[in-house]
This record gives C-alpha cells, sequence and structure tokens, in this order.
C-alpha cells in the first residue's frame, strides 16, 4: 500500500469522525447557497465531465444550486470572463488560475482554487509525417531534430497553463530547450487536430479526446502521455475568483459538493463511464464521436504505430477522493514551472501563493458532507518522468535547479 494511500485511510477515518458537521454551520448561521444558479464555464474536453454530469444527473438539486454549464471557446476567453464576472466558475487549467492571480500573461486578479478536478489523461502528440521519419518519443524526437536542422514547431492551449508545462518538461527530458529550440504557439484544444491536419505543428499537448482523434483522423502519433510525465498529476481544477468565494462561500461549498459527488458517480463502474462518454460527445458539450472518448477513459490506450496498453494510470475524476483535494505543493509546482520558463521573473513567496488561492478548508467541508477522503498534509511527494522527485519544501531551489530553463529575462 502506498504512503499516499495510507494517508488518505487515515485521512478518511478522521474526516468521517467529523463528517456530523450539519446544516447551520456555515457562515451567517446557515448553509443555504447565497446564489442558486451558477454559471460554469468550461472547454470541450473529456475532462470537462465531472462539471457537465453534475449538472445532467442533477447531483447540483441535491444541494440547493443550478449548475449551467456554458461551452466557451478558447483559454483566454475563459480566463476573461472569469475575471469580468460573465461567469461564476469554470472547468480550467490549473497554471492559468495561478497565472491570473499573479497577473503573469493578462489581467491581475485574486482567484480560487476550489477542487482537483481529473488527474491524469492529456498527452503529447507528433505529427504522423515527424513518427514516419522515427521521431516517436522524446529521444528520438531530439535526434530527428537534430538530424534535420528546420523550425520546429510545438503548440500548447494557453501559456501558463498544465499543457504548456507537460510539453515544457517533457521537450526539457529530452534536452530540447522549448524556448529556444523551437517555436511554441498557442491554439485552443478543439482546433488541434485541424492546425496539424494543414501542417501548422509537428506536436502539441492537449486534453483528451484531441489526441486519440489525431490517431483516428490518420494525422498524428502518441509520444507521450502526460501521466509517463508526472503520474497522478493534477489536471483542470475548479476556479474562481476570490471574491466569488467570499461573497458566496455556501454557493462555492454546494457546488464542491455536486461536482465531487458526479466524480465519484464516473469512478463508480464501466457502466457510467461509458453513459458519461455518449453524454458528453454531443454537440452541446465536446461535440466529437463517442468512440473519440469512451477507450482512453477507460485505459484503453493505443499510439498510432500499433502498439497497444491498457494504463492503470488513466484518467480519473475521483478515485475514492485521491484526486480532488487542491494540495497546496500542486499549486506551487506550477509557480517553479512559471519561473523556469521566464514567466515569472522573480521568486514569489510560493507557500504564501498557494494559500492564498487554494480553498484547502472550504474543500475539507465540503468533502466531510459527502463522506469523500481528504489527506492529512497539504504536501505530498512525486516522482517526473527524469527522476527529479517534487514535494514543495524547497520551491525557488527546486525551480533553479533545472539545467534545460529560460534564460533569465532582463
Amino acid at each position: 500500500m502506498s504512503e499516499e494511500r495510507r494517508q488518505f485511510i487515515k485521512g478518511s477515518a478522521a474526516m468521517a469522525a467529523g463528517a456530523s458537521v450539519g446544516a447551520g454551520a456555515w457562515a451567517a448561521g446557515s448553509d443555504a447557497p447565497e446564489k442558486k444558479e451558477v454559471r460554469i464555464g468550461f472547454i470541450p474536453l473529456t475532462d470537462c465531465a465531472s462539471v457537465v454530469m453534475a449538472s445532467v444527473m442533477k447531483f447540483d438539486e441535491k444541494y440547493g444550486i443550478k449548475i449551467i454549464p456554458t461551452k466557451e471557446a478558447s483559454w483566454a476567453g475563459v480566463r476573461d470572463k472569469l475575471v469580468n464576472g460573465e461567469l461564476d466558475m469554470a472547468h480550467v487549467l490549473y497554471g492559468l488560475v495561478y497565472g491570473v492571480h499573479l497577473g503573469v500573461g493578462g489581467p491581475k486578479k485574486d482567484m480560487a482554487v476550489l477542487m482537483n478536478l481529473n488527474h491524469n489523461g492529456q498527452a503529447i502528440t507528433l505529427s504522423k509525417k515527424l513518427a514516419d521519419k522515427g521521431a516517436v518519443d522524446v529521444a528520438s524526437l531530439a535526434k530527428a531534430m537534430a538530424a534535420e536542422k528546420r523550425e520546429y514547431t510545438f503548440a500548447q492551449t494557453f501559456p501558463t497553463g498544465t499543457h504548456a508545462m507537460w510539453l515544457y518538461y517533457w521537450l526539457a527530458s529530452g534536452g530540447i530547450n522549448p524556448m529556444k529550440d523551437a517555436k511554441v504557439i498557442t491554439v485552443p484544444p478543439p482546433q488541434m487536430v485541424a492546425n496539424m491536419r494543414v501542417g501548422n505543428m509537428d506536436g502539441y499537448c492537449v486534453g483528451e479526446p484531441w489526441n486519440h482523434r489525431a490517431i483516428i483522423d490518420g494525422i498524428g502519433v502518441t509520444a507521450a502521455t502526460t501521466q509517463d510525465v508526472w503520474k497522478d498529476h493534477p489536471e483542470k481544477v475548479l476556479g474562481t475568483t476570490g471574491d466569488f468565494v467570499k461573497k458566496y462561500p455556501n454557493t462555492a461549498r454546494a457546488v464542491v459538493m455536486a461536482v465531487l459527488e458526479a466524480g465519484r458517480w464516473i469512478d463508480a463502474s464501466l457502466s457510467n463511464k461509458m453513459k458519461m462518454a455518449e453524454i458528453i460527445a454531443e454537440k452541446s458539450y465536446v461535440n466529437t464521436s463517442v468512440d473519440a472518448i469512451n477507450q482512453r477513459i477507460l485505459g484503453r490506450y493505443q499510439n498510432g504505430m500499433g502498439k497497444t496498453w491498457d494504463d492503470p494510470n488513466h484518467m480519473k475524476f475521483f478515485n475514492d477522493g485521491l484526486v480532488n483535494y487542491p494540495y497546496l505543493s500542486d499549486g506551487m509546482w506550477f509557480l517553479t514551472q512559471h519561473k523556469r520558463w521566464g514567466l515569472l521573473k522573480d521568486h514569489p513567496d510560493y507557500l504564501a501563493v498557494a494559500k492564498a488561492v487554494n480553498q484547502t478548508e472550504l474543500y475539507k467541508q465540503a468533502a466531510a458532507q459527502v463522506k469523500a477522503s481528504v489527506p492529512k498534509s497539504d504536501m505530498r511527494s512525486s516522482k517526473f518522468i527524469d527522476g527529479v522527485v517534487w514535494d514543495g519544501k524547497d520551491p525557488a531551489k527546486y525551480a533553479d535547479s533545472f539545467k534545460v530553463r529560460a534564460t533569465s529575462p532582463a
């Protein structure tokens, strides 16, 4: 049994003891949601599923709210609508929330991470043309780039987001500096496949189903999964502004409870996963074929080059509560990478920022109500693809320790 699992079982027992906290314990003497309708933005990706299913399966009604999922075109659009209040919350990139909080790559506004929505389940796709020349993983990509000198273009979905960080970390693990050895562009997730089809990029990192879709369409191969880079990595979060949490704490808590229930429902059975795939494939959500979604959420992978495998570390939405806790160390990791790649000029106060953004107390209250396990520590330890361990203990030293990094901005 892993140490993380042990901690969760201990935490679960502690939470069970505290789960009798009833109505009346919250702000202003009542736990009734202050705002009944909650507009939650999402991008067409498999990992929007727990937000969508909380609405479709009416888990929201159980907690006195109505979730209105609103489909958005790009992460920049999600950011702007969160900041100006058009959206109450969003299924959003972890690093985007931190970027806005610090004013990196856009407006500065106090932000909040309410919970993690999923672990794992993104991938790095290389073009079929590159794969045919032998570039099928990071080592052979580095070799191909050295052999044929030209401008190589890779796409991510948002400059401070998760996909940018997975892509950069993966490239750097093979000695490729994404800031010097390649051109990096930003492309919204649903547009990745079309852009690769017309030759606009050599590779990209994105969420599903847009990696599997490239294989179905015969234009790309899966060179790596993001769980290869960091097993059980945090991915999308339920994000909102700091103001929203202050003004509507009960509403925020109710949404977390509804989404936790939806994640638990998705992970509970094969048939639930298949039903989820059918629903989110619809035009109003992801707008793709069910077969582009349903294989990888079950952990059934193929790489587009004849290899198939069952991945136990596929996308998960609950996993007995392991998925959803907003670890401070997870938030801090994104800041270390923002510093590594020159998005941050100076070291921030890593822990203070994470404590300001990640709503751990509110999450614990919600988890107690739905009897979801919580860990005993706000930090966790993870080993990456390059063998380096991250535990949150010395973020500045960690950020400065990488050989492959951006040169310090002037």
